[in-house]
């Protein structure tokens, strides 16, 4: 009985390590994370790409009411998974840092400043008493001096930059395909169609409606890309726009507790 008592108290603390190294509540915040629509980012010569799968899960349900792409600031914009009210916690601390920045200092916060701000914060959150983990991921991308930059973040609050990555469901195919495909020469258009022909790896039952995407530009800023745009990415990454999805709301409910 003693033994089982402490392998409770390990699996209920948030600050504990196990005997073997892990933090359990971390790891099952992770899980959060993988149980959620998946978010697609991709670093390309011209900025930053943001696809995120926004399917409803319900005939019922208003399309424009799911947020998975946010604007932090003009150069700046966010893609996330997991619980979407961990989320939008998170979201609402990175737009009041780079605001914050803003007035303090008169420039824009560097992405990597960002990220990291945003990260020290969720690591708080694993070793301290009365909080839990938070149960969601984000993708951190914008324009830095010029530069495209593409930053994650997760439960554990490790800050890591990439290339192209995925958060969410669906990793080990989604990732395995931005792998094979990404190179130093894309463009944006290339990287939606990248980033598009990436989630069809793992799940090709979707149509362009179902998915929101945004770009970070040094010209534009944060521009949230129009249907027609991405009718045209799903087209030229070889997908059938007039399929019809017969699933959507089977597939969307396993995923409606972790991630609308």
């Amino acid at each position: 009985m003693m033994g089982n008592n402490d392998q409770q108290a390990y699996d209920r603390g948030t600050s504990l390590f196990s005997p073997d190294g892990r933090i359990y509540q971390v790891e099952y915040a992770r899980e959060a994370v993988s149980r959620g629509a998946p978010s697609v980012g991709v670093r390309t010569t011209d900025g930053v790409v943001f696809v995120a799968m926004s399917r409803p899960s319900s005939s019922l349900m208003e399309a424009e009411s799911i947020e998975k792409l946010h604007k932090l600031d003009d150069h700046l914009g966010t893609a996330s998974a997991g619980h979407v009210a961990d989320a939008r916690q998170l979201i609402d601390l990175a737009r009041r840092q780079s605001q914050g920045n803003r007035l303090r200092y008169g420039e824009p916060v560097g992405v990597e400043t960002l990220t990291k701000f945003v990260t020290d914060h969720i690591q708080e959150n694993t070793q301290r008493g009365g909080t839990r983990p938070y149960g969601a991921a984000l993708l951190i991308g914008g324009i830095d001096d010029g530069e495209p930059r593409l930053f994650a973040a997760d439960p554990s609050g490790t800050p890591n930059e990439w290339k192209a990555t995925v958060i969410g469901g669906g990793r080990q195919d989604i990732q395995g395909h931005l792998e094979d495909e990404w190179s130093d020469d894309l463009s944006l258009e290339d990287g939606i169609e990248l980033a598009v022909a990436a989630l069809a790896a793992h799940d090709d039952e979707f149509e362009p409606s179902d998915l929101a995407v945004a770009t970070v530009t040094e010209a534009d800023g944060y521009r949230t890309v129009p249907l027609a745009e991405v009718e045209t990415a799903f087209e030229a990454a070889g997908l059938d726009t007039d399929e019809e999805d017969g699933d959507d709301g089977e597939d969307a409910d396993a995923e409606s507790d972790a991630d609308e």
